[in-house]
């Protein structure tokens, strides 16, 4: 079991830093080596030996439908907020595992101390919520932040309610509220040092990242995988 699961990684290393791979391919590839590990492991402790290919076989299934994918929708969907934001300080751009992220500074989303969506933020909710609409398949995850001013206590539920509050807005706005997933993570994550008024400011924020699972139909084996005797 131990030497399998040790292929898998070595595979997927192998494979994450071939050059000529997309991010798509990239992370595919990784999910699928991960995938056939944990599966592996799966096996082997639920049935000894006999199991462990298959358990690998399926693991790698698995792990090869967990990226995503980023699609004419999806670079759609970047430019018309990159216009929608121009010169309002939200940040746009595509991560690593390509997902659709959204930076909103504090000047332009919520008060001091309150969770309540400014006047400013709700055009560029607007066009966001019409970017969701027509891309269905996608899943939303909005973050939640505060500065380091206030204890836990306070900051945790503020940088909650922020971001549930975010997703209400483009629920109303005809987004299903079920694609979208929230978590508030007070000061526990930020960007810049709290010891200045301008880095307070930009830990202050809400994060939206937008993710379009990648569809893969799972080929059917040609026979049945025999166990180890």
């Amino acid at each position: 079991m131990r030497t399998l699961m040790i292929g898998s990684l070595a595979a997927v290393l192998a494979l994450s830093g071939c050059a000529n791979m997309s991010e798509t391919e990239r992370g595919t590839a990784q999910g699928a080596g991960i995938g056939a590990g944990v599966g592996a492991l799966l096996g082997g402790i639920t049935g000894g030996s006999r199991n462990i290919a298959g358990g690998a076989a399926i693991g790698g299934v698995i792990g090869a439908v967990a990226g995503n994918v980023w699609s004419s929708k999806m670079e759609n969907q970047k430019r018309a907020m990159e216009q929608a934001t121009q010169g309002t300080g939200v940040q746009v751009s595509q991560t690593s595992d390509n997902r659709l992220k959204l930076e909103i500074p504090s000047d332009i989303s919520f008060a001091t101390g309150r969770s309540d969506i400014n006047p400013s933020l709700q055009p560029i909710l607007d066009r966001f919520a019409t970017g969701l609409v027509d891309n269905p398949t996608a899943t939303v995850t909005i973050i939640g932040h505060t500065d380091s001013t206030g204890s836990d206590a306070i900051n945790n539920p503020l940088s909650f309610d922020r971001a549930s509050r975010t997703r209400d807005y483009l629920a109303g706005r005809g987004v299903a509220p079920q694609r979208i997933y929230v978590d508030g993570r007070g000061s526990r994550e930020p960007i810049a040092s709290n010891a200045d008024a301008a880095g307070r400011a930009r830990n202050r924020r809400v994060e939206i990242f937008v993710a379009e699972p990648q569809q893969q139909q799972p080929q059917q084996p040609t026979h049945q995988p025999q166990p180890l005797r």
